[in-house]
């Protein structure tokens, strides 16, 4: 009986052990068919509808198109994103509601992406980065606009 369950044993294990050998050779043979990626080395094509993180789109000439409206914050469901507004006076003397800073919280967000349908003039995106390790949390607070920039002539 012992000698039958250990002999079953073996030949159980030299099977697997075959069958395993069989799958390397078949990859030895058909390079192509490998899909093992050497991360970070080879980074891999994301697709389009991958969320990675929200971003704000300049220009070359440092500016968005952001109004600061808070729709994209009172959309968000979790308080990811804050706007802070201040007001600017227009050459005509009129004060204008302008975009002082634009604070996203990317340990907050979900990916939702409902803050990007929210936004009127298309100011915000998804980004398809997704390598967000840091050591500090408050790393991931980031502000949205950069220094120095301004709302795009034409964007109300």
């Amino acid at each position: 009986m012992f000698l039958k369950k250990y002999i079953s044993d073996i030949f159980n294990a030299v099977k697997s052990l075959l069958i395993g050998m069989r799958r390397t050779g078949y990859y030895f043979t058909h390079r192509k068919e490998i899909i093992t990626q050497q991360y970070p080395d080879v980074k891999q094509i994301l697709p389009e509808r991958f969320r990675g993180e929200v971003i704000m789109l300049h220009d070359e000439n440092n500016e968005h198109a952001c109004t600061g409206c808070t729709a994209c914050e009172l959309a968000c469901p979790n308080g990811t994103i804050k706007i802070i507004t201040k007001f600017d006076v227009t050459p005509e003397g009129k004060k204008k509601k302008a975009l002082d800073t634009f604070i996203y919280h990317l340990e907050l967000c979900t990916m939702c992406n409902l803050c990007i349908e929210a936004c009127p003039t298309d100011a915000i995106k998804m980004a398809q980065n997704f390598e967000h390790s840091v050591y500090d949390r408050s790393q991931l607070t980031k502000k949205l606009n950069k220094p120095g920039s301004k709302i795009r002539e034409g964007v109300e």
